[in-house]
C-alpha cells in the first residue's frame, strides 16, 4: 500500500509540474504600444505608433496640399477614368477620406514639394520589410514576391475588423496598433475599387515606371509584395525620419 501511495503521489507531482509548464507556455509577453501624434500641412492630425524601432502613422494619409502649400491635383472618382489614366503629375482621389484617407498616384510621392508631414517620409520597400520582420515574418519570406508570411496581415488589420467586411477570413488583431484600413485602390485605367475589402500601400521605392507596394485583402492573412505602375492610386502610411 505504501508503494502505491508513493507512486500516486509521484504521478500527481509530475502532472502538476506538466500543468505548470503548459500554463507558462501560454503566457505571451505583453506588447507595450507607445503612441503619439503628427500633423500635416492641412492641419490633419494623425495617430502614430512605435513598432520595434520605427514610428508609423496609425492612419492613412489624407493631405491635399504639398509642404509648400500648393494643391495636389484632385481627380474625383466621379470624373472620367481616362483623366486619371492620362495624368503624369501628382494626383489624388478619395471616398470617405475622414475614415480611409486618400489614394495617391506615385507621381505625388515623387514630387519634390513633398506630401509628408515635417520629419516624416514615405517608407521604402526595405522599411516595410523591417516592419514585417518586427511583427513576425520569417527572413526567408521577407524578400519573396506575392503572398508572404503566415498571419502578418491579420496582425496589422484594424482590431475586430472595424472598417473591414465582417465576413472576412482574416480577423484583425491589430497587436501593434497599426490599424490598417481598406482604402482600396484606383487602377491604372482610372477604375476605383471601393468595396472596402482591400488595402494597398505605396512604398517610395521605384525603378523606371514601376514601384513597390503592399496589399492586404479581407480574404487573406498574409501580405502581398509586388511592383506595379506608378499611375495606380494607393493609400499611404508615413514613417518617421
Amino acid at each position: 500500500m505504501k508503494n502505491s501511495k508513493n507512486i500516486l503521489k509521484g504521478t500527481f507531482v509530475i502532472l502538476l509540474l506538466l500543468l505548470v509548464q503548459a500554463c507558462k507556455k501560454e503566457v505571451k509577453p505583453e506588447i507595450i504600444i507607445e503612441r503619439g501624434t503628427v500633423t500635416d500641412i492641412d492641419g490633419n492630425q494623425y495617430q502614430t505608433v512605435k513598432i520595434g524601432d520605427q514610428w508609423w502613422m496609425a492612419e492613412n494619409l489624407k493631405v491635399k496640399h504639398y509642404k509648400d502649400g500648393s494643391p495636389i491635383q484632385e481627380i474625383p472618382t466621379s470624373e472620367a477614368d481616362s483623366v486619371w489614366a492620362q495624368s503624369l503629375v501628382g494626383s489624388f482621389c478619395s471616398f470617405e477620406d475622414s475614415i480611409f484617407g486618400c489614394l495617391y498616384n506615385h507621381f505625388a510621392i515623387e514630387d519634390v514639394r513633398e506630401i509628408t508631414p515635417e520629419g516624416w517620409h514615405i517608407p521604402r520597400d526595405a522599411e516595410w520589410k523591417t516592419l514585417e520582420k518586427t511583427i513576425g515574418m520569417q527572413q526567408n519570406q521577407i524578400d519573396a514576391l506575392a503572398w508572404r508570411g503566415t498571419n502578418e496581415a491579420e496582425i496589422l488589420m484594424n482590431k475586430a475588423l472595424v472598417g473591414w467586411p465582417q465576413a472576412s477570413i482574416a480577423y484583425g488583431s491589430d497587436l501593434y496598433g497599426f490599424a490598417a484600413l481598406p482604402g482600396g485602390c484606383r487602377l491604372q485605367n482610372g477604375y476605383t475599387n471601393q468595396e472596402k475589402s482591400t488595402a494597398f500601400f505605396w512604398s517610395s521605392s521605384s525603378v523606371g515606371n514601376i514601384a513597390w507596394y503592399r496589399y492586404l485583402d479581407a480574404q487573406k492573412k498574409t501580405i502581398f509584395r509586388q511592383q506595379t505602375y506608378r499611375s495606380y492610386g494607393m493609400s499611404i502610411r508615413c514613417i518617421k525620419d
